[in-house]
């Protein structure tokens, strides 16, 4: 058995300093993104085959697509600790494509198909925190078929289908000839449910649940030990992509202004452990140093949301969204992996009708954590490297959508 801090990520994607707590990424559309994911009772695009499956029974006759790419520039991570030399990570500029699209109506059904990154981790350490840090990195792509099905002009459920590939890479050198070297990749499975509730004519509820999926990474491992080969063969790690509750009120102020709140519950607490393995017993050296499993130990964790979008005029909207982020990453199991802690979230966008069929917009999000302070004697990760304390600060990132729905 054998541990390797996390191997989550992404690709097509962004790291987990990006966007949300923990390595979950929710915005992955120009609304979503325009609006800090306050998204959900207001879904009524070709996103909302993701965001609220329920409500695309609710959108204008015919068949829409969106297409977006998203640009990620992530800050260094400054780290300052007792034991080990003042470190950073390296600055990191993402590209990020996604794709929703959202079938005519089929009687009371519509049907809906995204291509989105779901979660994401990556992290790159300079200087001595390569040692349990030179990389770690999943990437990570969903695939999202759902159904709607309109009960009546009220209330209407909808349901789908999740498949995840992933795509990882370990990599840990101890500057002393002992490294470990890793790739693997998986297919997983899970499922989403949505609820749809028009209350009265300016007030929407809804209700999304997005279930947990195991991401069960196999692949090859080279495990060295005084720059000589020691190990090579299979090695395997499940890591939980969390299942999330999302519960959102939608209300129109009047015909050209709405605002929507989304409180999210994010199951963490399934991250309990990492936990690496091996087809055989590996070398007592390289144990001693990478062997240990993690124990992580996460908490589940809230999301406070709230976005407004407004009609300027036939042909432009404008929308803006704040987002309070709680980490689910308690101090004493903080890893270089993931220094993960709470982050603020603004974001702005804007949408032109181009014509009747096609849409373009930009949204741009500024995503702030929090200095994040260990104090001394509280964690023993990382070979005791943070026993004696620790600061991990200027945590930032950029985002910059850009995208075309289309209705057809």
């Amino acid at each position: 058995m054998k541990k390797l801090a996390l191997v989550s990520a992404i690709s097509l994607a962004v790291t987990g300093q990006a966007m949300a707590a923990g390595y979950k990424i929710p915005e992955n559309s120009i609304n979503s993104m325009a609006l800090s994911a306050a998204y959900v009772a207001n879904a009524h695009g070709a996103d909302a085959a993701y965001y609220n499956p329920a409500a695309m029974v609710y959108n204008a006759p015919g068949a829409s697509l969106e297409a977006d790419l998203t640009l990620a520039h992530l800050t260094s991570i400054n780290l300052t600790s007792g034991a080990l030399a003042p470190d950073s990570t390296k600055v990191e500029n993402i590209p990020i494509p996604s794709f929703h699209y959202v079938s005519p109506a089929m009687g009371d059904f519509r049907f809906g198909l995204s291509a989105v990154v779901p979660v994401g981790l990556s992290k790159r350490w300079k200087g001595g925190a390569t040692a349990f840090a030179e990389e770690f990195t999943l990437e990570t792509l969903e695939l999202n078929p759902s159904v709607g099905y309109r009960i009546n002009d009220r209330f209407s459920v909808g349901a789908g289908v999740r498949v995840i590939y992933s795509d990882g890479v370990v990599k840990s050198n101890n500057g002393a000839g002992t490294s470990r070297d890793l790739t693997g990749d998986s297919f997983d499975y899970g499922y989403n449910l949505a609820l749809h509730f028009k209350a009265t004519d300016q007030l929407s509820l809804a209700a999304t649940y997005r279930s947990k999926i195991d991401l069960t990474v196999e692949g090859d491992a080279n495990l060295l030990v005084g720059g000589a080969l020691s190990y090579i063969g299979p090695a395997s790690v499940k890591i939980p992509a969390p299942a999330a509750l999302n519960l959102a009120a939608a209300y129109d102020i009047n015909d050209q202004t709405t605002i929507e709140f989304v409180y999210e519950r994010t199951y963490w607490s399934a991250y309990d452990q990492l936990d690496f393995n091996y087809a055989s017993t590996i070398n007592p050296v390289i144990n001693g140093i990478f062997g240990t499993p993690l124990i992580k130990d996460w908490s589940d964790s809230n999301t406070y949301r709230i976005g407004l979008t407004h009609q300027l005029n036939p042909k432009w909207t404008v929308m803006a969204g704040f987002a309070y982020d709680e980490t689910p990453v308690p101090k004493k199991y903080v890893g270089y992996e993931l220094p993960d802690s709470d982050a603020k979230i603004i974001s702005f966008g804007a949408k032109y009708n181009y014509s009747d069929q096609m849409t373009i917009g930009a949204a741009l999000l500024y995503d702030q954590k929090d200095k994040l302070t260990i104090p001394a004697g509280v964690n023993a990760e990382a070979s005791n490297t943070l026993l004696g304390g620790a600061t991990f600060e200027d945590a930032r990132a950029y985002l910059f959508t850009v995208g075309m729905e289309y209705k057809f």
